[in-house]
């Protein structure tokens, strides 16, 4: 609990340096792509040290996607 609370203490000073400058320029894109991206890593840093739950790897996903393909490339040029 107590390292979530800091994951969010940080994320908060994290906004607080950085959304200001963004709202003072007009940038609103940026800044709704820079939540998204806080967001994401709060998320998931959340789920590593708080839960401390272990999160997958994206190439384990491409292995899953492309292992089948190629061995059946594999197949056909043989």
């Amino acid at each position: 609990m107590i390292k979530t609370i800091g994951i969010f203490l940080i994320a908060a000073v994290i906004l607080w340096i950085e959304v200001p400058p963004l709202l003072e320029k007009k940038y609103k894109k940026e800044l709704l792509v820079f939540l998204i991206f806080l967001a994401i890593g709060v998320g998931l840093s959340i789920t590593l040290f708080g839960f401390e739950k272990s999160i997958p790897n994206p190439f384990d996903l491409l292995t899953f996607i492309f292992k089948p393909l190629n061995d059946f490339i594999s197949l056909l040029l043989k």
